[in-house]
């Protein structure tokens, strides 16, 4: 009987300079990742939803390698929806890349190679999927991790300032406010943090102010 190969359905990999983050900048091979169980108003990657090709976790390694490039991101979709992408994870840390994983926070992060930097959303109301929050899993996130947020009113704004306070967030990990592109004027959201003296760091999405939102950028 043949051993059996662990594998996740991949999108696509490409090479592109990271575009959010405290990584943000940095040339990056996104290893994307098919499928999400959430359906956000907003996503900007629900062509990934579906669709890809299996791969060999050893052919995604060997395709990475091929562009000789230190920082690794693997994103989705939801990565974690995968069965072997917490392996991939860690093969891809063995191999000496700085690895970091995009996440919804919908899903369990407890098993999350701890050399691997999380970068975690929480979902705002306006998201339309607040209710898949995770909120357990913000006990297994440290310094070098980070939460997001992704802010399309005010409304998402102040619900984010009460997460931010309810949990202590600024002690745990690093914070990430970020306006729904085309929706929240980056000048106002910026205007609130000033106001409110907030202990985050704001950030516009990188690749899309340098090529538009095109996929696979």
């Amino acid at each position: 009987m043949s051993a059996v190969v662990s594998s996740c359905r991949v999108y696509e990999i490409f090479l592109s300079l990271q575009g959010e983050s405290t990584t943000q900048g940095y040339p990056t091979v996104f290893v994307r990742l098919s499928g999400c169980p959430l359906r956000c108003v907003w996503c900007d990657t629900a062509y990934a939803f579906s669709g890809g090709r299996r791969m060999a976790l050893a052919e995604i390694l060997s395709t990475v390698a091929a562009y000789k490039i230190p920082h690794v991101t693997v994103t989705g979709g939801e990565p974690l929806a995968q069965k072997h992408c917490g392996e991939l994870l860690s093969q891809l840390c063995d191999a000496g890349y700085k690895v970091s994983l995009e996440t919804s926070g919908a899903l369990d992060i407890a098993a999350v190679d701890r050399r691997v930097q999380v970068v975690m959303d929480l979902k705002a109301p306006g998201s339309g999927e607040v209710a898949g929050n995770r909120m357990s899993n913000i006990h297994w996130l440290s310094l070098g991790d980070q939460i997001k947020f992704v802010l399309s009113n005010r409304t998402d704004y102040e619900w984010a300032c009460e997460q931010l306070t309810d949990h202590q967030l600024a002690e745990r990990c690093g914070l990430l406010f970020s306006p729904v592109w085309g929706e929240l004027a980056p000048e106002q959201l910026a205007a609130w943090i000033l106001e409110d003296r907030l202990p985050v760091r704001m950030q516009l999405q990188l690749h899309k102010l340098l090529w538009g939102d095109v996929p696979g950028t």
